[in-house]
């Protein structure tokens, strides 16, 4: 199944948002509210991708969240390779 390439920009998008609401305080004392749930949002856009896909996203999701900084080029070069070429 090929994702459409707006689908990994959705991906990046709810990523970027997620990483400028996260608070590790908040991800520890609301229930309601945690990483986990946040990498499952972002993940929802290309929902059908393979599991070992899947799971290098989910990685590389959590890493970007909690230090945007530090992991972005890790997400973009892994959506880079999974995104369908350009036409």
């Amino acid at each position: 199944m090929t994702i459409p390439q707006e689908h990994f920009d959705d991906l990046l998008s709810r990523t970027a948002l997620a990483a400028l609401f996260y608070y590790p305080e908040i991800a520890v004392d609301d229930d309601g509210h945690n990483l986990q749930n946040d990498i499952a949002y972002c993940l929802e856009p290309v929902a059908g991708i393979e599991d070992d896909d899947a799971e290098r996203l989910r990685v590389a999701i959590g890493r970007m969240i909690s230090n945007p900084t530090a992991h972005r080029s890790e997400l973009l070069a892994l959506v880079i390779e999974l995104a369908p070429p350009s036409e």
